[in-house]
């Protein structure tokens, strides 16, 4: 059923009730991932296959013209796509984490193991490997060069001693420098690999990517030292505390961090060096000190967030997966400051809507509980999760 807003109500106090400028092209995805129907687009029941999707969560595409990876994270499995699609409900070509696609069930419903998956979340390549945020095995997959058939075992193993183990921080009450709990979002920039660990409320850093397995990670942020777990540091928010990281953007020598549980994107002008190192802004909320989702208010604004889960960078645009509020928005590169405005939007009429499918039925523009983003040239890659699906959608000029 289709809820109708008054004006009064739809467009709240400190929200612009215009048309925002378009992130994306306004005739909606040129495709679409996951078995949806015309004309009214109503999701299918979701049986695993080649062309389904549960719940898709983590994506990455590792050039201009693929290889494509979504995690469906409901069907406990990496799809991959040798090319980029260019057709509605193309099948993935291979698959990680099940026998095959007619398959599911946490880990292949069998024991742990190089090439089992339980919630997959994150995914990210630099264009030669390929790292995959395991996340309820609490572990990061590693493979050196990316997958040439279905089931590929992995070639290193974070988090956990080996492959056979998936203990939260390995069985331990505290964390370590080698440990993981919900490790949720990873990022790979050259060699460089970052993991939100999300359940030890903190990112990690390896500085060039691990060869062997359980190698302990280089820097810590969210906390001071990486034998703590407490939400924000154990001391309250701050430019340092996190309390649940999600995904993680680079620009140059900026670092991003999707803090979602404090409704923010944290800011570092320049590589942290040091553990807990504060961030230099944040986006989201009008100072370090606020954490409220909207910032306090029901209706979102170009400033505010609620629970954003994704990030991607698109020229000098850096792309947030607002998730709670079902939409996308960009920032302006050139002019991020503490509370900058989002200069673009998508899945929304105006910066002060919300709502699921703008409380609407399943269109190809509109938008469910967005999580994760990845970019190829002007091509976004989006993992539409309410909505089962993922959509491949250009950018508009």
């Amino acid at each position: 059923m289709r809820v109708s807003l008054s004006p009064a109500l739809k467009h709240a106090p400190g929200g612009s009730t215009g048309p925002a400028p378009a992130l994306l092209h306004t005739d909606g995805a040129h495709v679409v991932l996951g078995r949806c129907q015309e004309p009214q687009w109503l999701t299918q029941p979701i049986v695993p296959a080649a062309d389904t999707l549960f719940g898709p969560r983590g994506v990455a595409i590792a050039g201009a013209g693929g290889p494509l990876f979504v995690c469906d994270t409901g069907h406990h499995r990496l799809l991959i796509w040798r090319t980029l699609p260019t057709e509605d409900g193309t099948p993935a070509d291979m698959l990680i984490g099940q026998r095959d696609f007619a398959s599911e069930g946490r880990n292949g419903r069998a024991v742990v193991g190089p090439a089992t998956l339980n919630v997959p979340t994150g995914v990210a390549t630099n264009g030669r490997a390929l790292v995959v945020a395991d996340a309820w095995n609490h572990r990061v997959l590693i493979w050196h060069e990316i997958p040439a058939r279905s089931n590929e075992p992995a070639d290193v193993v974070l988090g956990q001693a080996d492959f056979n183990s998936a203990n939260a921080n390995r069985g331990a009450d505290e964390p370590g420098t080698a440990s993981l709990y919900w490790c949720y979002g990873v990022m790979l920039d050259g060699e460089t690999l970052y993991v939100a660990d999300t359940g030890n409320r903190r990112v990690l850093v390896w500085n060039d990517l691990p060869t062997r397995n359980g190698a302990p990670a280089d820097l810590v942020l969210g906390h001071q030292a990486f034998t703590t777990r407490d939400e924000n540091g154990g001391h309250g928010v701050d430019a340092t505390s996190m309390r649940w990281p999600h995904a993680i953007e680079l620009d140059g020598e900026r670092l991003f961090v999707a803090d979602a549980g404090n409704n923010r994107i944290m800011v570092w002008a320049t590589p942290p060096a040091e553990n807990g190192a504060p961030a230099d802004f944040v986006l989201g909320q009008p100072d370090v000190l606020s954490v409220d989702h909207n910032q306090g208010a029901y209706y979102p604004t170009a400033s505010s967030l609620n629970m954003p889960y994704g990030l991607a960078r698109i020229g000098r645009r850096l792309v947030a997966a607002d998730t709670a509020n079902s939409r996308l928005i960009a920032y302006d590169l050139d002019a991020i400051v503490t509370n900058a405005p989002a200069r673009w939007l998508a899945g929304q009429e105006t910066f002060a809507d919300k709502g699921d499918n703008r409380w609407g039925p399943l269109t190809r523009d509109s938008l469910c509980w967005t999580y994760g983003l990845a970019a190829a040239g002007s091509l976004i890659a989006i993992a539409d999760s309410g909505n089962n699906r993922v959509l491949l959608w250009e950018c508009a000029p």
